[in-house]
């Protein structure tokens, strides 16, 4: 994803890459960001391992990566005082919260899933739920690449508590199903299943770029904004 996010942000006269940061020992660290990409020539941006001062370095910090990571680089941010965009997934209830705690400081963006596709299937399903009623069958379908460490996704996460709250019910009374095979990059479908008929939601993410230009979306929209927190549902409001 970061790589994704950052070849596309080269090609947008609207950003300026300020820092890369990835992982101490990284085969990256050192090199230019242009190298790492493949790009043809240099960009003047070092990849490095020291989060503070890459953070420091832009107005607006895009975050894929891990929980415990995530949670070190909010923190961060919140001291920095620099807006974030959080597209990671698989976070604790207390890491969640400690998400939550900075968005109190610095306004910040938390989505399981930037496509801007994916977030308006949770508008679909939410009102295929409510006109459908209890009446019909609901159950979430996902499937990744074999290499996807949370299962189910956070997508698939935020569709069930979407419909649960449409439904009015546990979440925990909607089943999912998780598949993780090859190099699916991302498919999602909610069934809806009732007397002598099914409704199907379906979205699938042909490539990482859909969520790569969601997440520079996102970051567009967050600068400036009033400490809170945001989600991609405030985003899709916006302008583009």
């Amino acid at each position: 994803m970061g790589r994704s996010i950052a070849s596309l942000a080269l090609q947008d006269g609207a950003f300026t890459i300020g820092a890369a940061l990835e992982a101490a020992g990284h085969e990256a660290i050192g090199r230019d960001l242009g190298l790492v990409l493949g790009q043809p020539s240099d960009v003047g941006v070092k990849v490095v391992a020291d989060a503070r001062s890459a953070i420091a370095q832009g107005d607006v910090v895009v975050e894929f990566t891990t929980p415990d990571v995530t949670v070190a680089h909010v923190q961060l941010a919140r001291e920095l005082r620099k807006p974030m965009v959080i597209g990671t997934t698989g976070l604790s209830d207390a890491q969640a919260e400690t998400v939550r705690l900075a968005a109190g400081a610095i306004p910040v963006v938390l989505s399981p899933n930037m496509s801007l596709g994916v977030n308006v299937l949770f508008e679909l399903a939410r009102t295929a739920a409510e006109r459908l009623g209890p009446g019909y069958d609901v159950e979430v379908v996902e499937s990744h690449h074999r290499q996807k460490k949370d299962a189910p996704s956070g997508t698939a996460k935020r569709l069930v508590e979407v419909l649960a709250s449409a439904r009015k019910q546990l979440p925990g009374a909607i089943p999912v199903h998780a598949l993780r095979a090859g190099d699916i990059v991302g498919d999602h479908t909610v069934i809806l299943a009732g007397p002598s008929e099914r409704l199907e939601l379906t979205h699938r993410a042909h490539a990482r770029e859909a969520f790569a230009r969601g997440a520079l979306r996102a970051a567009r929209f967050v600068i400036g904004k009033k400490p809170g927190l945001y989600d991609m549902s405030h985003v899709l409001a916006s302008p583009p």
